[in-house]
C-alpha cells in the first residue's frame, strides 16, 4: 500500500480524509493548520505531520483539499512548498477548486521535478463528503487515474476521468456555475411564489415533480431556503463568489459570455454585502425580492 499524506482538512478535508484512513486502513500523514481535526483524525489512525514539506518529501501519494487557488499556490510554489521540497515520483492529487489555468501551470512547473499532478475536485454536499458518496472528477493520463482511483473511490460514489489535466476543474467549475444560477433561479421562485400567495413548501414539492426537479431543490430549496437554515459550517458565500469568479475568468479567457454566472455573482455580491458572506450560499434566498 502506498504512503499517503492529506494537507487541508477543513469542512469537505476533514471528511474526504477519515473516509480514506477507516476505510483503507492505511497510516495515513495529515497536516492543518488548525489542529482540531489532526487530533480527530489521530483518533482513526492518522499520523500527525509536521508540514506540508515533511509529507512531501516522504510520500507516495500527496493529497491537497485547499480553500482556493492562492493557498494552492503558496503550498505549491511559496518557501518549502511542493516544487522545493517534493520527492522525484510523488503524485499530488489536488481535491481543491482551483482555476483551470493555474492548475496546468502547476502541473507544468512540478513535472520539472518528476512529480505528477492529478486534479480531483468534488462535488455534492458535506452530509456526501461525511457518507463517502461525493461525486469526483479527474483531470489527469488514464494511467495517473487508475493509480488514484481506488483511494478516490474511499470518498466518492462517483469517480469520473474527464480528459488530461486540468479537466477535473473545468468540469468542477461548470458543475458549481450551473448550481449557482439554479440556486438563484430557485430563490426567484420562492419570492414570487410568496408573493402570489402559495405555499413555499408546496410550490417546491409541485416544481419537484416536474421539469424544473432537481438536486439544487431538493437539497439547497428545501433543505435550506424552505426552513431558512443557512449555517456558518458548509459552504459559505465567501467560497461561492470564488469558484462563480474561476468561471467568469474561464469565459473572459475563451471570449464566451456567461451573463447567467455574472447574474448569479451578482446576487452573491448583494448576499455578501447583507452580511450572509459566512452563511451557506442558499441565503441569497434572503435578500431576494429585497432590492
Amino acid at each position: 500500500m502506498e504512503n499517503v499524506g492529506f494537507a487541508g482538512l477543513g469542512v469537505m478535508g476533514e471528511p474526504i480524509c477519515r473516509n480514506m484512513v477507516v476505510k483503507s486502513g492505511a497510516k495515513a500523514q495529515v497536516f492543518d493548520l488548525n489542529q482540531a481535526p489532526v487530533a480527530r483524525l489521530k483518533e482513526f489512525g492518522a499520523v500527525p505531520a509536521g508540514s506540508i514539506a515533511e509529507m512531501a518529501e516522504t510520500v507516495d501519494i500527496l493529497f491537497l483539499s485547499l480553500p482556493g487557488g492562492p493557498q494552492l499556490e503558496a503550498v505549491t510554489r511559496g518557501p518549502g512548498g511542493i516544487l522545493e521540497t517534493g520527492r522525484k515520483g510523488l503524485i499530488v492529487v489536488d481535491m481543491t477548486t482551483a482555476p483551470v489555468g493555474l492548475t496546468r501551470e502547476l502541473a507544468d512547473a512540478v513535472a520539472e521535478k518528476g512529480i505528477e499532478w492529478i486534479d480531483a475536485p468534488v462535488a455534492r454536499t458535506r452530509a456526501a463528503a461525511e457518507a463517502g458518496t461525493l461525486s469526483i472528477m479527474v483531470g489527469g493520463t488514464e494511467d495517473q487515474f487508475h493509480k488514484v482511483r481506488p483511494w478516490l473511490a474511499h470518498a466518492a460514489s462517483e469517480v469520473t476521468h474527464c480528459g488530461p489535466v486540468g479537466c477535473g476543474q473545468v468540469a468542477k467549475i461548470m458543475n458549481n456555475m450551473v448550481l449557482f444560477q439554479t440556486v438563484v433561479a430557485l430563490s426567484e421562485a420562492l419570492a414570487l411564489g410568496k408573493g402570489a400567495g402559495m405555499d413555499p413548501a408546496l410550490l417546491f414539492d409541485v416544481l419537484s415533480k416536474g421539469s424544473a426537479d432537481s438536486f439544487a431543490l431538493r437539497n439547497h430549496g428545501m433543505k435550506a431556503m424552505l426552513p431558512g437554515e443557512f449555517p456558518t459550517g458548509a459552504f459559505p458565500t465567501d467560497y461561492a463568489l470564488k469558484d462563480v469568479s474561476y468561471a467568469l475568468d474561464l469565459s473572459r479567457e475563451l471570449g464566451i459570455a456567461a451573463p447567467g454566472a455574472e447574474l448569479a455573482e451578482a446576487r452573491m455580491q448583494v448576499s455578501q454585502a447583507a452580511g450572509y458572506g459566512a452563511e451557506y450560499f442558499p441565503a441569497l434566498a434572503k435578500v431576494t425580492g429585497k432590492d
